[in-house]
């Protein structure tokens, strides 16, 4: 590990990085000689830690929104799996699959954060003696105050899926520049949000497949257009029909080709994930939560 060449890399992205570590560069330059190579690695990772301390607080902040997520999410395949004939036996081995890729995400969360020095999100009402970790039964009302009933409905279960998985998918967007502070952060919380999105969907094609839902959903969001009949999930899906990224129309692209010259606005939205704020998502998630 050549310990002056990261210095000299992080310089040129930060010039005041000798005076956030030290304050003085010569004992920069002799750290190398006064420090065991086996313990190099936690050494700088003690040091950028407490040189960007700030940077560190927010990735945690961004990593306990997804987490927050992965325990609701858990905790409600594990319920549906584990109710009666809910599930049609063609489809239960790919929701078995995703409850258990959601309880890997709790704990490589954990550990991310824990490693940043971080505590980790829990649930309401999560105590050691009521709680298999990371199943939190008595933290959610996912019938949002009685209006549905996700665990007697198979077609309403996959509604709530969908719901959850894509609101969740928005959420992870909308933290990415919280989380640029750290790249190796970023590229593992990214590859995440791939399997999620292979959750979402896989539940989309369900409820297409499986129960015919009205909207004929695809696997990805198109337009704003939430889950149907019913219009409580409208808003999860508000902004979902913008065609302009960066300042760019996507509509307005040259050289792409559509039968009739024009690209649909469907495939414009379509084509993009928009990204949702902190406290939107906070705001979005509320109803299926225990007071």
């Amino acid at each position: 590990m050549n310990f002056k060449h990261i210095i000299s890399e992080i310089e040129k992205t930060d010039p005041e990085v000798y005076e956030r570590l030290s304050g003085r560069r010569e004992m920069l330059g002799s750290f190398g000689s006064k420090v065991a190579l086996a313990a190099l690695p936690l050494a700088l990772a003690s040091m950028f830690k407490k040189a960007y301390g700030q940077s560190t607080d927010v990735v945690v902040n961004a990593l306990n929104l997804a987490l927050e997520f992965e325990f609701m999410q858990h905790t409600y395949y594990r319920q549906g799996t584990n109710t009666g004939s809910l599930i049609p036996a063609q489809d239960l081995p790919g929701f078995k699959i995703i409850e258990s890729q959601e309880k890997a995400h709790v704990a490589f969360l954990e550990k991310v954060i824990a490693g940043l020095g971080g505590v980790a999100f829990r649930p309401k009402y999560y105590t050691a003696s009521t709680t298999v970790h990371p199943y939190v039964p008595a933290a959610y009302d996912f019938t949002m105050g009685g209006k549905f009933t996700p665990f007697a409905d198979y077609e309403t279960f996959l509604t709530i899926a969908q719901v959850l998985e894509d609101t969740y998918i928005h959420a992870i967007h909308g933290q990415t520049e919280t989380l640029q502070a750290n790249n190796a952060v970023l590229s593992q919380v990214f590859a995440l949000a791939a399997v999620e999105g292979r959750h979402a969907a896989y539940v989309r094609l369900r409820r297409r497949l499986a129960v015919g839902a009205a909207e004929t959903p695809t696997p990805w969001i198109q337009n704003n257009i939430p889950p149907v009949p019913s219009l409580s999930f409208q808003k999860y899906y508000l902004g979902e029909d913008n065609t302009i990224q960066k300042s760019v129309d996507i509509q307005g692209l040259s050289n792409v080709y559509y039968a009739n010259g024009a690209m649909p606005q469907v495939a414009a939205t379509a084509a993009f994930d928009e990204p949702y704020t902190k406290e939107n998502v906070m705001n979005l998630i509320a109803p299926f939560k225990k007071l």
